[in-house]
């Protein structure tokens, strides 16, 4: 179950979530979005590694807070997911959860930054259902988000970025009526990442949410039309955004689930033919949305 709230968190957070249930392999890589998320893990610890697995890895036995990154972070569940989160807007970490994005970035780290973290885990352990939990957690949201100098401009910034990733940030920053260096120290500040890193994570977003991984996907029309130089360069910032290329993201779908199963940015990894267990995705969607 996954929603955005409404009031005032619902402009720094892209949505609350709920899930329960098993993946189908063993891990999946999960392609950055430049969003800050928290889990509150209710049931057995879940293992993420940044950095596409090259980073450390981090068990989240109670709960864990993703930084923004660039890079796909390896999700690894011990047992079946439970598990209750929150994912910011690129923009929403200081406003929302009153925590500073920028020593996160590339970092996987205990939730227990986020100050009322302990007492919304008891309380959601106590929640009725999926609806009840989300309740719980937005209630906490909605006390009201924190006033973050700058946040009005890089939220700006953002909604520019989504809408033309490809446009140079000198010609952003003028627009917007600072200096390059000043848009990418507020950036930094604020979204923990540089705005062309932003930039081209919101475009593979694009592109991955656009693709039909069960049809035939024409990547040199896509590559043209968001941006890419070429196809070489769209199969660069792939490898480097999803852990694999273009062709074996579409394989690792196709071998693991069904069409209407995918989602967007959550590719599995897939294991020796014949490995596959058996059991049901997370009720909800998966474990980890970044």
């Amino acid at each position: 179950m996954t929603r955005r709230p409404g009031g005032p968190a619902g402009r720094f957070v892209e949505a609350v979530w709920w899930a329960r249930g098993s993946l189908r392999v063993e891990s999946e890589r999960v392609a950055p979005t430049g969003s800050t998320v928290l889990g509150i893990v209710l049931g057995p610890p879940i293992e993420q590694t940044p950095r596409n697995g090259r980073g450390e890895t981090h068990r989240g036995a109670t709960g864990f807070l993703i930084g923004p990154h660039d890079e796909p972070i390896v999700n690894r569940p011990s047992g079946e997911t439970w598990c209750v989160g929150i994912v910011t807007t690129p923009f929403g970490c200081r406003a929302a959860l009153g925590i500073d994005p920028q020593p996160l970035r590339g970092r996987v780290v205990g939730a227990e930054a986020w100050a009322p973290f302990g007492e919304v885990r008891e309380a959601l352990r106590a929640a009725a259902d999926p609806g009840s939990a989300l309740e719980v957690v937005e209630g906490v949201l909605d006390l009201g988000a924190l006033a973050v100098p700058g946040v009005d401009r890089v939220e700006q910034a953002v909604e520019l970025l989504t809408e033309d990733p490809a446009q140079p940030i000198g010609d952003l920053a003028e627009r917007l009526g600072v200096s390059h260096e000043h848009l990418d120290r507020e950036f930094a500040r604020i979204v923990g990442l540089g705005p062309r890193t932003l930039a081209r994570i919101l475009r593979m977003r694009a592109l991955l949410h656009s693709i039909d991984v069960f049809g035939t996907v024409a990547w040199t029309d896509r590559a043209a039309e968001l941006g890419w130089f070429d196809q070489a360069h769209l199969i660069r910032d792939f490898r480097k955004l999803t852990g694999m290329s273009p062709s074996a993201y579409v394989a690792a779908y196709r071998a693991v689930y069904a069409p209407g199963e995918d989602e967007p940015g959550f590719a599995p990894d897939v294991p020796a033919r014949g490995q596959f267990r058996p059991i049901p995705r997370p009720t909800g969607g998966h474990s980890v949305r970044s």
